[in-house]
């Protein structure tokens, strides 16, 4: 099984930035897909954006432009960078990890609120 710790998540005025972390511990190998989703209140969860352990990263349109996703393998984080935040992008942050060996691991989510 693999656990994910995300960090970063807090208050933080329109327009400004914020970081996020997530930490996977556990048994990870092979091809595996790390991605951040997020849930606003009386929403679903929703992607936000993922990278592939090659590298490769897909974003929704919610992100494009003021997201960024990045991962560190050396140190099994993924990071997602937030600029020019929105008060919509107010919701709980949660990261996830699929690998194809059938792993399918959910954190516990980090509050994010955009807010003067």
């Amino acid at each position: 099984q693999v656990q994910l710790v995300e960090s970063g998540g807090g208050l933080v005025q329109p327009g400004g930035s914020l970081g996020l972390s997530c930490l996977a511990s556990g048994r990870i190998s092979g091809f595996n897909v790390l991605g951040w989703y997020r849930q606003a209140p009386g929403k679903q969860r929703e992607l936000v954006a993922d990278i592939t352990s090659g590298g490769t990263t897909s974003y929704a349109d919610i992100a494009k432009g003021r997201f960024t996703i990045s991962r560190d393998n050396t140190k099994d984080t993924v990071y997602l960078q937030m600029n020019s935040l929105k008060p919509e992008d107010t919701a709980v942050y949660y990261c996830h990890i699929w690998i194809e060996s059938g792993v399918n691991s959910w954190g516990q989510g980090t509050q994010v609120t955009v807010s003067s």
